[in-house]
């Protein structure tokens, strides 16, 4: 594989990953701590993400394999994402938030499986190449937590901070 090939899905996986690993760890956190949010809404907000799983990858891979080429409707799915994301953050309470959040996740889902597909695609042997750009996700998460622990969010109690983070890197990656 060609390297500029290599860094852009290693930059995919990167940003994908420290997408979700921005706001999924802190969300439970910052429901309590900004809406005192029940256990009841704790378990909705994070459903979303079985919701999302089950769901949406059936219609957006149609979509995908039928009439769009998947990087296109990966770009489109995060650049909406990261408008959702942002107006996720300035929710006044749990009721207006947890919209936002539970369609994010119908369009954030099934880009894992289209990431997935994008890398494939441009493989020769994706035997030996996708572990290496792969990676770079777990990397993407552990950065994202470690992003949010030295800006000191959590304990600051400005965990909305994390969802911008993300919104940002999700129109980055979007325009990617």
């Amino acid at each position: 594989m060609v390297l500029k090939t290599r860094i852009q899905l290693s930059t995919l996986f990167f940003l994908e990953f420290f997408i979700w690993g921005a706001w999924f760890v802190t969300m439970g956190t910052f429901l309590s701590q900004e809406f005192s949010a029940s256990g009841g809404q704790l378990a909705m907000a994070y459903e979303t993400q079985s919701i999302g799983a089950i769901i949406a990858p059936f219609i957006i891979g149609l979509i995908a394999d039928r009439y769009f080429e998947a990087q296109k409707i990966l770009g489109i799915l995060h650049l909406l994402g990261g408008i959702l994301l942002f107006v996720a953050a300035s929710a006044e309470s749990f009721t207006s938030f947890y919209p936002y959040i539970f369609i994010y996740m119908l369009l954030y889902m099934p880009t894992l499986a289209l990431a997935n597909s994008v890398a494939f695609h441009q493989m020769k042997n994706p035997t030996k190449e996708f572990a290496p750009i792969r990676v770079l996700g777990s990397i993407g998460w552990i950065i994202a937590g470690l992003s949010i622990g030295y800006f000191a969010w959590e304990g600051k109690a400005i965990l909305q901070n994390t969802f911008y983070m993300a919104s940002v890197a999700s129109i980055l990656i979007g325009s990617f």
